[in-house]
């Protein structure tokens, strides 16, 4: 209940301070054409503004930490609202933990025992990005549809809200095996949406098989509204997501689909070479089991995986990185750490032994 009562404060938080965004690069187009009149309006808005107390929280090693900052909002400049996310409009990137990530939320946990190693606004529901799809792969694999029926890309699987790119045109034809893989694999938008289609009853009765299944997960602060990702509402926090990736690391298909590093498909016409999106699965030095990797502009860049790390199963989850880098660099700050800690506990009880 606690989770999904911050789940509605984060979003109703954020679809106040839209607004403002939006009206301080209206305002600032008018002050170039009305000269002295732009100088006092510009005072009087900076008069009005208001600072806003927000509440983060941090868990490290099982020691919670909770803190209240004063968060203001600057209108924007040269008519261009600021790139900011919801975790930003939220005041999360002002929580302050020992490893210094740049994600706004994270969660470590050992998925052997479940145990937390590392939190910091775990509980906090925000956009999730094409961390959806691993939801849309989870009810697909256990629909048990037929995997090897072709499915075809239809005006109904472009998309007009984000309008991003994809490689599949309309018409492109995939068997729904395919489609799943390079949806994981290369966050293919269009071939998850034909995956959520080709529901019995259609992408409707998809979302609500994606809900009840976050609700079996015991998933309180998430909520799914598409198969792809693309819209904001599709929200959930750190803790949810580790139970995410722990149900779908059960399914074989899902950790391998999600964790090739290139895959060829023929839609028709001329054959398609993905990569994954996830620049740590060439990386030999990483063992990663299960990875997803998402982005819209209101969520960040968010990343999660399952990975070994000094042969012990972690689960990792970042939500709310600024870059693509920024993400793999808090990945590679977590496992460092833990390498650390396995170091140092080894070497203590070495020490009591002797």
């Amino acid at each position: 209940m606690r989770s999904i009562v911050r789940k509605a404060s984060v979003l109703a938080l954020a679809a106040v301070l839209f607004t403002p965004l939006v009206e301080g690069a209206n305002s600032h187009k008018s002050e170039k054409t009305v000269g002295k009149k732009s100088s006092s309006s510009a005072k009087s808005a900076q008069s009005n503004h208001r600072a806003r107390i927000i509440n983060a929280s941090l868990s490290v090693q099982g020691k919670r930490k909770s803190a209240f900052h004063r968060v203001a909002f600057a209108a924007a400049l040269s008519g261009v609202p600021p790139m900011v996310t919801a975790g930003d409009l939220a005041g999360l990137s002002l929580t302050r933990d020992p490893l210094d990530l740049n994600s706004n939320a994270a969660l470590v946990l050992d998925h052997s025992t479940n145990e937390v190693l590392f939190e910091k606004n775990a509980e906090i529901s925000l956009p999730i990005a094409s961390i959806t799809k691993l939801m849309t792969s989870l009810v697909v694999v256990e629909a048990n549809q037929d995997l090897d029926e072709i499915l075809t890309v239809t005006e109904d699987d472009v998309d007009r809200e984000k309008f991003s790119h994809s490689r599949l045109r309309v018409g492109s034809q995939l068997s729904r095996s395919n489609m799943l893989h390079i949806a994981l694999m290369s966050s293919e938008n269009r071939a998850a949406a034909a995956l959520g289609r080709h529901y019995p009853g259609g992408i409707s009765a998809f979302v609500a098989a994606m809900n009840a299944k976050a609700m079996a997960l015991g998933m309180v602060g998430s909520r799914f509204s598409d198969s792809t990702g693309l819209s904001s509402s599709n929200v959930s926090s750190a803790r949810d997501l580790a139970k995410l990736v722990m149900a779908a690391y059960q399914h074989p298909l899902i950790r391998q689909y999600s964790t090739d590093s290139r895959y060829v498909v023929d839609p028709g016409g001329r054959m398609l070479q993905y990569r994954n999106s996830n620049g740590l699965i060439e990386n030999p030095d990483w063992e990663i089991g299960l990875q997803k990797t998402g982005y819209i502009s209101e969520a960040g860049r968010c990343l999660v995986m399952q990975v070994h790390v000094s042969g012990r199963p972690v689960v990792m989850i970042f939500l709310d990185s600024k870059s693509k880098q920024s993400r793999l660099a808090d990945a590679g700050r977590i496992r460092k750490w833990l390498e650390n800690r396995g170091a140092s506990a080894m070497s203590l009880r070495a020490a009591n032994r002797s």
